[in-house]
């Protein structure tokens, strides 16, 4: 595992409130809900680059006619 590097953050009161309550709830550190909120952010924010990816190429396919995946194949034979 890698080596913890610690940062001050600031958050509105609220936040942090909320921040503290699950972290009493599910039994972590403050920091630890931090880190698992940063990672959900992280794969979220790659789910979406992934869904923006695979609509181009989708929309791309489409154009030159490759509708179901063995047209794509053989088209990515030739």
């Amino acid at each position: 595992m890698s080596s913890a590097v610690k940062k001050t953050i600031s958050l509105p009161a609220d936040l942090a409130k909320e921040a503290e309550e699950v972290a009493r709830a599910e039994g972590k550190s403050l920091s630890a809900v931090v880190q698992d909120a940063l990672r959900a952010a992280r794969t979220s924010r790659l789910k979406t680059d992934l869904r923006g990816i695979q609509g181009y190429w989708s929309r791309k396919a489409r154009e030159k006619g490759l509708l179901t995946e063995k047209e794509l194949e053989r088209y990515l034979r030739k």
